[in-house]
């Protein structure tokens, strides 16, 4: 009797079956992870940013298709978002200075992250808690700026006496909700430099939870920059 077919007839044990399954299917998640060579931290990372994109896409877009589309005069920002200094109106000087302060700290988390993959944890947590300190800074100046749209301007998320009624509601929910990302990432970067400092990192022997987080700080970045272009010089 032929051995191969007999064992080929015999039924399967389910046990080995759904062991089998189980294994498969790790391994075929496995081999994708290591095909692409992306961490499945560095992975979810992006996958967060895409869908906070198309959040802050629809934001931007839904701002930018109120103000097209209203028949009452939308306010100048260059005369709103003006700080008086030395007796005079100075436009967007404010702005200006956050834009400076966030867009610096992209160049200091990008020394962080490069200095975390050549092991040196002492530069790395440093330039993190600069990072972070620019970003403390910029939520700072973003709150004397609510409020003095606030106490002083009379601008309310339901209406504004400078002009268009929607312009209250689309700034405090497009700079508020960027403000908080802000601040989230100003937690996030204080945590990661504390454990690099403490040595955490030294002890697994991956430094890319740095890199990790500059994605998500080059993103808050980024969509300042739209958001800058599109509410403050339009």
């Amino acid at each position: 009797m032929n051995h191969t077919a007999t064992a080929a007839a015999a039924p399967l044990n389910p046990q080995a079956i759904a062991a089998t399954g189980w294994r498969g299917l790790v391994a075929d998640w496995s081999s994708d992870r290591q095909a692409f060579h992306v961490s499945w931290g560095k992975a979810m990372m992006w996958i967060f940013l895409l869908s906070d994109t198309f959040v802050f896409s629809c934001f931007l877009t839904g701002y930018m298709t109120v103000r097209a589309s209203t028949t009452v005069p939308w306010p100048n920002p260059s005369e709103v978002f003006a700080l008086h200094v030395g007796g005079a109106d100075i436009p967007l000087l404010l702005i200006a200075i956050m834009t400076f302060v966030l867009i610096s700290s992209s160049g200091t988390m990008a020394m962080a992250v490069n200095f975390a993959y050549r092991r040196d944890r002492v530069n790395a947590a440093t330039l993190m808690l600069v990072t972070a300190t620019c970003g403390e800074l910029f939520v700072g100046m973003q709150a004397f700026e609510w409020s003095k749209l606030i106490l002083e301007e009379g601008v309310r998320p339901w209406g504004n006496p400078m002009g268009a009624a929607q312009f209250g509601s689309a700034f405090f929910m497009i700079t508020g909700f960027h403000g908080l990302h802000v601040s989230a990432g100003v937690v996030f970067l204080f945590t990661v430099a504390f454990k690099l400092m403490r040595g955490d990192y030294d002890k697994a022997g991956n430094y890319q939870i740095v890199e990790i987080a500059g994605l998500y700080w080059h993103f808050v970045d980024l969509v300042w920059v739209f958001i800058f272009a599109l509410f403050y010089l339009w």
